[in-house]
């Protein structure tokens, strides 16, 4: 939004927290689906945008207003997802991967046809989500800006540092290794 010929990113960028309201409000959405699809989990991808945006509000004075704001906010959506990653591994290491109160487990023994279906599609949706997680960081963040968010590759490419080329290469290394992971 531009007031008085001055957008949000430039106020946003001075410090002026209004401005700054409203990009929220406009890339929240966008920038959810992102972080879900990245982490796999709902409630993590909430903590995980909402720190985002932290990061975005401290660092607000550094951001240059030339430059896309979803952009630079992709950015530092990633490097939190980036740090979730790493310490999600050391928590699974020291607590065990699945206990006997998930909701796989105390599905066992469900006799309804309609629940099946629903079990069967939500196994799918797991099985799609476990494996988009398990991918390196470096072929899972262009596979989702580029398959969730229809970012071009050298939007891509902007917001990891990355030639586009890179960028296509690794989409099409990310896709193969969801095949090989889904066909199992």
């Amino acid at each position: 939004m531009t007031v008085g010929g001055d957008t949000d990113e430039a106020r946003a960028a001075r410090g002026d927290r209004t401005a700054f309201t409203a990009l929220m409000a406009a890339t929240s959405g966008d920038l959810y689906r992102f972080v879900r699809r990245y982490v796999g989990d709902t409630d993590e991808a909430h903590d995980l945008l909402q720190e985002t945006y932290v990061s975005a509000w401290l660092a607000i004075r550094r951001y240059d207003p030339t430059r896309s704001f979803e952009t630079w906010l992709r950015s530092i959506a990633i490097n939190k997802c980036r740090d979730w990653g790493r310490k999600r591994t050391v928590r699974r290491i020291v607590r065990g991967v699945m206990g006997l109160d998930t909701p796989e487990a105390m599905a066992v023994g469900e006799d309804a046809p309609e629940a099946e279906t629903q079990l069967d599609d939500r196994r799918r949706m797991d099985e799609m989500n476990r494996a988009l997680a398990a991918l390196p960081d470096n072929l899972k963040a262009p596979l989702l800006l580029a398959s969730l968010e229809g970012r071009s590759h050298a939007e891509i490419a902007e917001v990891l540092g990355v030639t586009p080329k890179a960028v296509e290469t690794r989409i099409a290394r990310a896709r193969q290794k969801l095949n090989q992971a889904l066909a199992r």
